[in-house]
């Protein structure tokens, strides 16, 4: 049964779950006996995508681990490349050590991604999808595919010759992380960094993969992609920022509107409007998200 309680608690604790070969640091918010949640952080993001929002949402156990090759996590072995599909099996094994058979999901652009593609895969283990800013990955063509394989290797073999960047001190980094793709304020470029950063000769670099840096192996088409969307069960609200993906994608709201079991929301912000001051309009959106699946998981 599902426990009532009040928000969760400000500061998480720590994790360390050693599944499919590698270690996951992860933070926790919650306790067992609430309704669980997996929370998945975007790319080149780290659990610390969620120091703002966890702590407002109410009745969950959240878990929110560093993915493979991000933050204090491992690093995947060998050359290989950082797919979608070895994170779907990494988030599969991570529910099946803290104990989930079902459980919710929450993500954020690559987490929502994730999770998008697990629930269609796996749609049996899905209590509810809550999506910001991320649904589904770029298709392509099918005839450009061998193209992508082989940017995909050049581009692997590329970040083998290069030399990690490195910061003199934390508030270089933190100022180069505020300057990203997706521009962030000092406080939530501050969380990712501290969480994101290894300390080495003469400062600070990141503590990412470089790997992640290489175009994705492969992508696939339009059609294959809604395969994923139309087979899952599970309700889907998706939490869309209007400085985010549809303004840098032009026909990303047509796309999201031809999947009748995805629920949509535009609201004002950007890429990373959870961690900024819209937080506050997330977390009201989620916490009425989160509240009906506990009481049809209770009622189940």
């Amino acid at each position: 049964m599902i426990q009532q309680g009040s928000a969760c608690p400000a500061h998480p604790r720590e994790l360390l779950l050693k599944v499919n070969g590698l270690e996951f640091a992860a933070q926790e918010w919650g306790e067992p006996g609430q309704l669980p949640v997996l929370a998945l952080h975007g790319w080149l993001d780290n659990a610390a995508s969620f120091y703002k929002l966890a702590p407002q949402l109410h009745n969950l156990h959240i878990v929110a681990p560093d993915l493979a090759g991000h933050g204090q996590s491992s690093h995947r072995p060998g050359q290989t490349a950082y797919t979608p599909w070895d994170d779907i099996n990494d988030i599969l094994a991570i529910a099946d050590h803290l104990g989930w058979s079902r459980f919710a999901l929450l993500g954020h652009s690559r987490g929502a991604i994730i999770g998008s593609l697990a629930a269609g895969t796996f749609p049996d283990r899905f209590i509810g999808l809550g999506l910001i800013e991320g649904m589904l990955p770029e298709p392509a063509l099918p005839h450009d595919v061998p193209l992508q394989l082989a940017s995909a290797i050049n581009g692997l073999r590329a970040q083998q010759q290069k030399t990690p960047s490195v910061y003199t001190n934390i508030e270089v980094a933190i100022k180069a992380r505020e300057r990203g793709l997706f521009p962030l304020s000092n406080a939530a470029a501050t969380a990712l960094t501290l969480r994101g950063v290894v300390q080495r000769e003469g400062g600070f670099s990141w503590s990412s993969d470089p790997r992640l840096m290489a175009p994705p192996v492969l992508k696939l088409s339009r059609e294959q992609l809604a395969a994923f969307v139309n087979r899952i069960t599970a309700p889907v609200t998706l939490l869309l920022a209007r400085d985010g993906l549809p303004k840098l994608y032009a026909n990303y709201l047509a796309e999201v509107e031809s999947f009748s079991n995805v629920d949509y929301e535009l609201l004002d912000g950007g890429h990373h409007l959870h961690m900024e001051q819209e937080s506050y309009t997330v977390a009201e959106k989620l916490n009425r998200f989160f509240a009906a699946l506990s009481n049809k998981h209770i009622s189940a």
